[in-house]
């Protein structure tokens, strides 16, 4: 049997993660077919069937799972070695993966990676932006921005942001149709916009008054699957938007929308940076935290 190179297991292992021949080729740089074969050849070289293949998914046989299993330690020992090169360059070298909602990458992230990347012109950025709850370790991520109290509880974290509010907005022309509401539970009776999450499951708007949270679902004509398309709806006068105040402060400031329910939406603990608890830190991940600490002093 002729011996396995790296390269086509590290081809195991990255299909192994995403279970889907699309992702993991975008993420290999190669076409979705030239993967099938890669694996195909690997599976006869072995002898082994790797994965139960159907067009409609992909999921590990008992002999991909072994394998799977007593590569990924070895994979990781080699990662580590590789990483420390790096102590030897002046600035880090190499590739680091985020991941982060869509608003979270607007109105935080990506205005820090811009002047990141300038200090550290050797490192390669990848930020995928997804409103799914991600496990960074198995989605292969070196870190994630998400809101503290969405965390698991064996992350490390650093605040990346300021503190946040959300905001209750509608249209003047939806206040001549409407009554303004003066409580959470008025909202039944006035169209809200509702984001849905990619897990199915509908937002319910968040309040607090006094200390006390309270959790509403609302109803509405229209369900979107992305919080930042809901201002245009509302700006039309289709409904009201729960939305980040960020978004939505120029209309505010210009009249063109209406913020209610303003003693309802206290502040809370803005973005952070997330990522695994353990013994390294990739040097490229170690540069990009020290930086957000560097840029929070700077502001504050």
């Amino acid at each position: 049997m002729k011996v396995s190179s790296t390269a086509d297991l590290a081809i195991f292992l990255c299909i192994a993660q995403h279970l889907n021949f699309s992702r993991a080729a975008v993420e290999l740089g190669v076409t979705p077919s030239a993967l099938s074969h890669s694996l195909r050849a690997l599976e006869n070289r072995l002898g082994v069937r790797l994965f139960n293949r159907t067009t409609r998914s992909v999921a590990l046989t008992e002999a991909g799972e072994r394998l799977c299993t007593r590569l990924k330690p070895a994979f990781r020992d080699i990662d580590d070695a590789l990483e420390d090169l790096n102590r030897f360059r002046d600035k880090p070298y190499g590739n680091l993966r985020l991941t982060a909602g869509r608003q979270a990458c607007e109105l935080v992230l990506l205005p820090i990676v811009s002047t990141f990347l300038q200090a550290y012109p050797d490192i390669r950025l990848e930020v995928m932006d997804s409103d799914a709850l991600v496990d960074v370790v198995a989605g292969g991520f070196d870190a994630g921005v998400r809101f503290g109290n969405r965390l698991e509880a064996d992350m490390l974290s650093l605040l990346i942001g300021p503190n946040m509010r959300s905001v209750v907005v509608g249209s003047p022309a939806l206040f001549e149709r409407h009554a303004t509401p003066q409580k959470p539970e008025d909202l039944h009776d006035i169209p809200c916009i509702r984001h849905r999450f990619p897990s199915g499951s509908v937002y319910r708007w968040e309040f607090e008054r006094g200390g006390i949270p309270q959790a509403l679902e609302v109803s509405g004509p229209l369900t979107l699957g992305d919080v930042s398309l809901m201002v245009g709806p509302a700006l039309k006068g289709v409904g009201l938007a729960y939305v980040f105040e960020e978004m939505v402060s120029d209309h505010l400031a210009d009249g063109r929308l209406i913020q209610v329910l303003a003693d309802w939406c206290p502040y809370y603990p803005g973005l952070q940076l997330y990522y695994p608890s353990r013994r390294h830190v990739p040097a490229t991940l170690k540069a990009f935290i020290d930086f957000v600490r560097s840029d929070r002093q700077l502001k504050t």
